[in-house]
């Protein structure tokens, strides 16, 4: 086939050629667009997955939405440490100022934006010294959740007047400065009690939703909740079949059901087999040979990228934390794997967990953010030299 036509896209956070099996979640998105238009509102939504399940790419998936309906959206991802939170608030507000001056173009209800993009232009979102503006507007107060809920309040009633919403779209949720996610937590929460659209719509690990009700005890009713997971046979089929389809090709029985096997129905590695079958097929029918090459060319480069991009960023003995990971979930049976007491290891274990590598699904119990990843692990591990169990050689 033609590499140039290629219609498969591995990728962190693109949009697929098919958005298959999540027609449930945006439908859910729309109902929040149509109660807009009523000046009804509703929930914000949060998206909990393990990584290549495409979060991102149904996040942006509702953006469009909004951004279609006319909505007031801003797009944010969170970033681990003290730099990443500086560089998340700066743009935030930015961002902010960006969306209304943005609607203040398209929109019918001018002079309304304007004021508020003045109004935006004074708040200061600040880390230490950093400042959206530097001549602080009267309604700032240099509170952080003060000034978001006092913009929240202010903008979503505009939005809520012209039949629309404000919407801020978060990747990455669990990220956030704990400052801003409580801000953001308050905001939607003054918004609902006050009957005004404004939403957060926020994508994360599975981590996400115990981190909210962390941050702030009443976030488990601020939101509606959905586990984002791998696709069933039906729609992974699909996700497969409809783009080849739509180019003048098909897939043999046997060949998609060997590539959504292989894939677990996890959509990142679905594009990846996909795109590897498109480049080698030699026909317009993909057959199940094509799908076996397939594999072994899609796992290649999986290993290549995919996996070790997370497996370079943990130190020896988070590696070996890792490593006992794939004999066992239970934190007594990996402290006793690598000779050491479960306190001993703990700051090992949440420091993986801060670089979103594995998450506690439950007390006492961890597991990857990545699936296969402890496939991947006894793979590039094999031809290694034999490690002590505290990580050392």
């Amino acid at each position: 086939m033609e590499p140039a036509l290629n219609p498969y896209r591995p990728g962190a956070g693109l949009r697929p050629p098919e958005l298959a099996g999540r027609d449930e979640l945006i439908k859910q998105f729309d109902f929040l667009i149509i109660r807009a238009k009523h000046r009804t509102i509703d929930r914000g939504m949060i998206m909990s997955g393990l990584r290549g399940v495409g979060k991102t790419a149904l996040l942006s998936q509702f953006l469009s939405m909004a951004d279609q309906a006319n909505w007031i959206t801003v797009s944010a991802e969170g970033q681990t440490g003290g730099y990443g939170a500086t560089q998340v608030r700066r743009r935030l507000g930015v961002a902010i100022h960006a969306a209304l001056v943005r609607s203040s173009v398209r929109s019918r209800f001018k002079s309304g934006i304007d004021k508020l993009a003045e109004l935006v232009s004074g708040f200061t979102l600040t880390v230490g010294p950093v400042e959206l503006s530097k001549q602080p507007s009267p309604a700032a107060t240099g509170l952080l959740d003060l000034d978001i809920e006092t913009l929240a309040v202010e903008i979503a009633s505009a939005a809520r007047d012209h039949e629309c919403a404000f919407a801020i779209f978060v990747d990455e949720m669990q990220d956030l400065d704990a400052d801003l996610l409580c801000a953001l937590i308050v905001a939607e929460h003054k918004t609902q009690q006050m009957g005004l659209p404004f939403y957060v719509i926020g994508t994360g690990l599975p981590n996400l939703p115990a981190v909210l009700s962390s941050a702030r005890s009443y976030a488990e009713r601020l939101f509606s909740y959905a586990v984002v997971g791998p696709l069933d046979e039906s729609a992974a089929t699909e996700a497969l079949v409809v783009p080849a389809q739509r180019t003048g090709c098909d897939f043999a029985a046997p060949a998609v059901a060997h590539l959504v096997e292989a894939s677990n129905g996890y959509p990142y590695f679905l594009q990846e087999y996909g795109k590897a079958i498109w480049d080698l097929a030699e026909t317009k029918t993909f057959t199940l040979d094509d799908a076996r090459h397939a594999v072994t060319v899609g796992q290649a480069q999986l290993d290549a990228g995919f996996f070790p991009a997370r497996w370079e960023r943990a130190s020896a003995k988070e590696r070996a934390y890792m490593i006992a990971m794939t004999d066992t979930t239970q934190t007594s049976g990996i402290a006793d794997a690598m000779g050491q007491r479960s306190a001993e290891l703990s700051p090992t274990r949440q420091s993986l967990i801060n670089k979103g590598l594995i998450y506690a699904p439950e007390r006492g119990r961890v597991a990857f953010t990545v699936p296969g990843m402890a496939d991947y692990i006894r793979r590039a591990t094999v031809q290694e030299p034999e490690r002590r169990p505290d990580g050392a050689e």
